[in-house]
């Protein structure tokens, strides 16, 4: 399927991209995208809550009193949970909440994403992602473009786009191998440039590695390739 390459300064284009059909034509599967967020919002958690045990807090081991003839009922501990400064029991400990998915899930998941923002009419491609490093500028032409939220996906992101897009709310950008189906759902419109097009047709045929590398996704985006 051919889609129109924009720009985005908006200058007419005369050229189009090849969209795959077999990753922008599928069926999108709810239930499986639903299964991918999932497992990459419980790999965001950081799992440090955590009680202490009764061999954990602070108190004296002592019998608290006798046994027997006191009336009351028997005591061996002062750090017993009924007791104001005793230990939780079956508390929330240090863990961590991360499974495994299946890598098949985990690119069915992400084509359904691209499929269903091109079932949308929410998919755009375009030239080039390039960009002074100034915020109001790009700013200027986010606004004319009418994107209240985008994700832009470039196989080597700009850093002067990058350092320009940072200080815009809800305009995210990622490199291909950090694409992910949570934050592709999570923007209204999907930005991808015709390079990061074919990132994504070389990643996706299994020419690229799915585990994106330490540091190359900025802050404030989840990161987990899918």
């Amino acid at each position: 399927m051919q889609v129109d390459i924009t720009t985005l300064d908006q200058a007419a284009s005369q050229s189009s991209a090849e969209l795959p059909e077999a990753i922008f034509g599928a069926t999108p599967r709810k239930d499986i995208m639903a299964r991918v967020v999932h497992w990459q919002l419980s790999r965001r958690r950081s799992g440090n809550h955590k009680t202490k045990g009764m061999a954990e807090v602070s108190g004296t081991t002592k019998k608290p009193y006798k046994q027997k003839g006191t009336g009351n009922a028997r005591q061996g501990s002062l750090r017993s949970p009924q007791f104001r400064t005793g230990g939780v029991v079956h508390g929330p400990v240090v863990r961590s909440h991360e499974y495994s998915l299946n890598k098949k899930v985990r690119r069915l998941g992400l084509i359904s994403a691209l499929s269903q923002k091109l079932a949308e009419n929410k998919l755009v491609v375009l030239a080039a992602a390039t960009s002074e490093p100034k915020t109001g500028a790009l700013a200027k032409q986010i606004r004319a473009l009418g994107w209240s939220s985008a994700l832009v996906i470039d196989d080597a992101v700009d850093q002067n786009f990058l350092r320009a897009s940072r200080n815009i709310h809800r305009l995210d950008v990622l490199p291909t191998i950090g694409a992910n189906v949570y934050d592709i759902l999570n923007h209204d419109v999907l930005a991808i440039t015709t390079a990061g097009l074919e990132g994504l047709k070389a990643r996706l045929n299994g020419r690229a590695s799915d585990t994106p590398p330490p540091g190359t996704t900025p802050a404030g985006t989840t990161g987990e390739a899918a």
